[in-house]
């Protein structure tokens, strides 16, 4: 899959497309200026492919070149920055 990760400003949320519409997404709100990462989503029959890995670097990617920070909520984002402390300079909080 070589998929680009996109943001969804009117959903609140960074889409990766995975295949016959479907996509994996971490949504968030604003608050105080920073993105809170809530909650990763990939479809069921796509579990345990890496796809939710791809998608958090993807958003990380993209948050990082767009100068924003992030405040990770979501249980999977909290455990995806343990293993990729690279990215701890866009957290915040």
């Amino acid at each position: 899959m070589d998929a680009k990760v996109t943001e969804n400003v009117q959903q609140h949320r960074f889409e990766l497309p995975i295949a016959d519409g479907a996509f994996a997404a971490a949504y968030y709100r604003i608050d105080n200026g920073r993105v809170v990462l809530i909650h990763t989503e990939v479809p069921s029959e796509f579990s345990g492919q890496g796809i939710a890995s791809q998608l958090a670097h993807g958003t990380f990617e993209l948050l990082r070149a767009t100068g924003r920070k992030a405040n990770p909520r979501c249980p999977f984002i909290g455990r995806f920055l343990i293993k990729n402390p690279q990215y701890s300079d866009i957290v915040a909080g």
